[in-house]
């Protein structure tokens, strides 16, 4: 890959195709582009197509998608499958009918059955059932990497899959209503210890930004239908589930590095579905405490068991990647202070 060639990176304003763009600038290659959703609407085909004829890129980062928690895969199962589906068969085929010299498919560890071995290896995908809540945009995911699996064999295209563990970093989506975990997280953790303090005008301030706040969570912060604390001595944070589930996290920074380094060394091998993580993890109740350090919250956590846990364990396999040279270089300790900066500063916009 030429410091000159152009590269498409469908989704740049989200949390993955940003951070894509990101490592890219600072590596020096200049000739990026990207269209916003009202410029291109990448669920129609012919826009799509016209687009690819228009720009030709040598190289496609597939970063957009429709993305959101359990909650919102839960609410939403169809403009998640059909969303997803929509967007990437469009760009994949839009890119072997250009002749895109590489491209990068992102998909989630939520491909992998819900049972699954671990770690996860690449081999065991459709190997058995998928975690209900997120089924949809899992078999959307799954039949991009087949897509690209398949391209690749009839057409000869150079599309890698790359499945991300769970992610979290700068553009991240703190609404409580459809975000994952850890942003969940360190928006209840803040909006707890404000709570404590009996801040009420930093937490409507919190809500302007971010939106509104469900009930369970204003129950647990002592707040009334103003926004006012009634009782910061009682202040909690309430969190999904039991705790014990185990997750693998990482900063998207480290995706975005893992996606460029593929891409500068893709060309020169075969093409094939590769796992993106730390291959590292932790339990949920661990995530909490280190987020609760890490924002300063000294009151309890309260674990909701009528909630669901999710998927009991995810962490990937990811020797394959590993034995391309590319390895993570941000901690977990790390990568959630600079998140919550990140939080903090978007707040000041306000």
């Amino acid at each position: 890959m030429n410091k000159t060639d152009t590269i498409y990176i469908a989704g740049h304003r989200g949390m993955v195709g940003s951070a894509c763009r990101r490592q890219l600038e600072s590596r020096g290659y200049a000739n990026l582009v990207f269209r916003t959703s009202r410029e291109l609407d990448l669920t129609r085909q012919a826009d799509v197509e016209a687009f690819f004829a228009e720009t030709r890129p040598d190289h496609v980062i597939l970063a957009a998608a429709k993305v959101g928690g359990i909650l919102a895969n839960a609410t939403h199962p169809a403009e998640f499958i059909y969303t997803n589906l929509a967007i990437q068969t469009n760009i994949l085929h839009a890119a072997y009918r250009q002749g895109v010299r590489s491209l990068v498919f992102l998909g989630s560890s939520c491909i992998y059955p819900k049972f699954c071995p671990q770690p996860i290896s690449e081999e065991y995908l459709l190997t058995s059932d998928l975690e209900k809540t997120n089924e949809a945009y899992a078999i959307a995911k799954i039949a991009g990497v087949k897509m690209c699996e398949h391209y690749n064999g009839q057409y000869g295209t150079k599309f890698w899959a790359l499945m991300p563990t769970n992610l979290y970093g700068e553009n991240d989506h703190f609404g409580l209503e459809g975000s994952h975990v850890l942003p969940a997280m360190i928006r209840k953790f803040h909006l707890a210890k404000l709570a404590a303090a009996g801040d009420a005008d930093a937490i409507r301030n919190d809500v302007e930004r971010w939106g509104s706040i469900p009930q369970d969570v204003r129950e647990s912060l002592t707040l009334d239908d103003t926004l006012e604390v009634q009782d910061p001595a009682a202040v909690a944070v309430r969190l999904w589930g039991t705790g014990t589930p185990r997750r693998e996290m990482m900063h998207v920074d480290d995706l975005a590095r893992a996606c460029v380094h593929v891409l500068e060394r893709g060309e020169e091998l075969p093409p094939q579905l590769v796992n993106v993580g730390t291959g590292q993890d932790m339990t949920i109740a661990e995530l909490a405490d280190t987020v609760r350090r890490v924002v300063g919250f000294e009151g309890p956590i309260v674990w909701d068991d009528t909630k669901p846990d999710g998927t009991p364990r995810k962490v990937l396999d990811v020797s394959r990647l590993t034995a391309m040279g590319y390895a993570p270089s941000i901690t977990l300790e790390d990568g959630v202070a600079g998140s919550y900066a990140w939080y903090l500063a978007e707040l000041r916009w306000i």
